[in-house]
């Protein structure tokens, strides 16, 4: 997905809430009045392009993401991205309470991306627990 500028590849293993972390954070940075929008959901096709990650959504599911236990919707996409960061997300009891240092997920094109973890549960709005990490990744 991207907010703002920054793009941001959402995983975990199956069930841990990856598009409804993503629908949520979408949503929400347009409320605040910027740009945001879906690249791929379940499937994103990554390649090396001028030294920079770029994600890009298979034709097949282009404009689609599942809503668990309701089925699939349609929603605004983007072709591609260049991504930044990885997000996975948290629920409690979270285990460790703090995350390793300098935390990155390894990609299968021999490259890594930093990987945050944001609470999808609670009072916190995974946007705002992302811009009080990180203010400068989507300058909210």
């Amino acid at each position: 997905m991207v907010l703002g500028t920054t793009g941001f590849l959402v995983t975990g293993p199956s069930g841990s809430g990856k598009s409804a972390l993503a629908l949520a954070c979408i949503y929400e940075v347009r409320r605040r009045g910027r740009f945001a929008a879906l690249v791929a959901d379940d499937r994103v096709d990554l390649s090396l392009e001028n030294d920079r990650i770029v994600a890009r959504c298979p034709a097949a599911i282009r404009g689609l993401i599942e809503v668990r236990g309701s089925g699939i919707a349609e929603v605004e996409t983007i072709s591609a991205c260049v991504l930044e960061w990885a997000i996975t997300p948290s629920r409690a009891p979270f285990d460790p309470r703090m995350p390793p240092e300098q935390e990155e997920l390894p990609l299968q094109i021999g490259r890594s991306l930093p990987l945050l973890r944001l609470p999808v549960e609670g009072p916190l709005s995974p946007v705002d627990a992302l811009v009080a990490l990180s203010p400068e990744k989507l300058g909210l």
